[in-house]
């Protein structure tokens, strides 16, 4: 039988000592860490967006340079910003993994195939193109670009956080982005 405890602590009082005294307790406990922020510290769409706007497309040769600007204005904002724009990002590669934006691949391929990395990152070259450019493939999956790629995109969150923190990026996406992962868009 198992049983739960609910701690409703304060972050502040959240030091060594008490992760200490909670192992102590708990012994190999599995712990969920459940964050509660007030409204006006969360990551907003148009937050989201103008991070992606800040991806310098002059330097489209050199796709890893063309980051820079939008890494280091998400590592200006809070830690929990990076992780809540990395769910954020997630939902948008979610909304675009459907059968019907992916047809236009499938069509393509004389057995119906579809590589799912070049799906992925055909997804997020239309996610880096902008709020606009997003809703338009979103309600016209048709019109999905079929050769412009930006697989740098998922790494954005991952590079700001190592450059807030100097640690590696720990994070589950709220959405599986992964092709196939949004199993309504494909039934």
């Amino acid at each position: 039988m198992h049983t739960n405890s609910v701690l409703h602590v304060n972050i502040d009082s959240m030091d060594e000592a008490f992760v200490k005294d909670l192992k102590r307790q708990y012994g190999p406990a599995e712990v969920e860490i459940s964050i509660r922020k007030s409204p006006e510290d969360w990551l907003t769409e148009g937050q989201f967006w103008e991070v992606i706007a800040q991806l310098d497309w002059v330097k489209i040769s050199d796709p890893t340079a063309m980051t820079v600007p939008a890494i280091s204005a998400l590592a200006a904002m809070s830690v929990g910003n990076i992780h809540q724009f990395q769910d954020i990002l997630s939902e948008k590669l979610w909304l675009l993994d459907t059968r019907a934006h992916a047809q236009v691949f499938m069509d393509q391929h004389p057995k119906g195939r579809l590589s799912v990395d070049d799906f992925l990152y055909v997804r997020c070259a239309v996610v880096a193109k902008g709020a606009d450019y997003f809703n338009a493939i979103l309600q016209s999956p048709a019109s999905i670009p079929q050769n412009v790629t930006f697989e740098p995109l998922l790494t954005l969150a991952s590079r700001a956080y190592e450059m807030k923190t100097g640690r590696p990026f720990v994070h589950v996406s709220a959405y599986d982005f992964e092709t196939y992962g949004n199993e309504k868009g494909w039934a």
